[in-house]
């Protein structure tokens, strides 16, 4: 091996220790992109349960608010997320919220949430579904939203927790406008104590009105970051790989070892 006593020089021991630190960065990087996959599995795999899930309280899945008007209770745990739910109020219609820029079948409308109001008084937001933009109107044209049924409301949807952001909220035309749905902010907007999750509705009794579409569950592209684990495991071997059939050529030019030419068949005399 003392052909090889070349890898010790602070060239190629350079060499060999950028490699390494290539390589583990990498294989850094491929492990993270395996804990964004766990993590993107777990909620495609929440997601999927609460959709065969006999529905429960809305109670075992997000706690009640306790503070003032105003204010907005604990948002769910990730587990209790996409829990199927029934709850049973009133609805609110002077407070209907509208959530703007939502695009269902590529069309940009509102989701319209509501405040479902509850025996003890406070109120769990309800999105409805989507509806489209007035007609004649650009994508903003604040639409007719369906009038909601009177009395008690019986309603069975899954939970999801309120969105990030710091946009603003408005009133315009006796409904708040928004393009987030931020439940503090919201909250700050409505005369009870809110709870911390909102209800993506899935049936109610009475119907809901058919003007609404249902809106779209995304699943997480969980394959994609399984794609980066392959990926930069695999430049993390190339880099080794590299490493070591560089030192091999190498330690055969210094040991005078040439590599074989192949064969010009075309320059052989023809045998007759």
């Amino acid at each position: 091996m003392v052909v090889y006593r070349f890898l010790l020089t602070p060239r190629w021991l350079g060499a060999l220790a950028l490699t390494l630190v290539a390589a583990a960065v990498m294989v850094l990087l491929g492990n993270w992109q395996l804990d964004r996959y766990h993590e993107r599995t777990e909620i495609n795999e929440r997601i999927d349960a609460g959709r065969r899930m006999t529905p429960v309280p809305l109670r075992d899945a997000v706690a009640a608010p306790t503070g003032p008007a105003g204010t907005v209770g604990q948002p769910p745990t990730d587990e209790k997320t996409w829990t199927k739910v029934t709850v049973t109020g009133r609805y609110d219609d002077s407070n209907v919220i509208l959530v703007r820029g939502r695009s269902v079948d590529r069309t940009v409308g509102f989701e319209v949430l509501t405040p479902l109001v509850l025996a003890d008084g406070t109120a769990v937001l309800v999105d409805r579904g989507w509806i489209p933009p007035a007609p004649g109107g650009d994508a903003t044209a604040q639409p007719v939203v369906p009038a909601t049924p009177a009395g008690q409301v019986t309603v069975t949807g899954r939970v999801r927790p309120g969105e990030g952001g710091s946009v603003p909220v408005a009133r315009r035309d006796g409904k708040l406008e928004t393009r987030r749905i931020m439940l503090p902010r919201l909250a700050r907007e409505l005369p009870y104590p809110v709870h911390g999750a909102y209800v993506l509705l899935d049936e109610q009794t009475p119907a809901a009105d058919p003007t609404f579409a249902a809106i779209p569950v995304g699943y997480t592209n969980n394959w994609q970051n399984f794609g980066y684990v392959v990926q930069w495991w695999i430049f993390a071997g190339m880099t080794l790989f590299g490493y070591g059939f560089f030192a091999r050529r190498e330690a055969r030019r210094r040991a005078g070892v040439t590599p074989e030419r192949p064969t010009d068949r075309a320059a052989e005399p023809a045998s007759v």
